[in-house]
């Protein structure tokens, strides 16, 4: 199971938006609390999911492509 940006928050202590902002490395963040939920990312091997991302931002750069099946 991967992990989520809640199971960062929680081992974290923080909120899972304070997460959020980290990754966005928004400047309402201290940089204590960015080094601290950076930190807890690294240990707990959290990677963002860049297609969730993408949907949240309505932008996805995914190209599909449809072939014709041979017979």
């Amino acid at each position: 199971m991967a992990i989520t940006i809640k199971d960062v928050a929680k081992k974290a202590g923080v909120a899972t938006s304070t997460v959020s902002r980290t990754i966005q490395d928004h400047s309402s963040i201290s940089e204590k609390t960015k080094k601290k939920v950076r930190s807890v990312m690294k240990e707990l091997g959290y990677q963002p999911n860049l297609a969730a991302r993408g949907l949240v931002n309505k932008n996805m750069r995914t190209i599909g492509v449809i072939l014709p099946v041979s017979d």
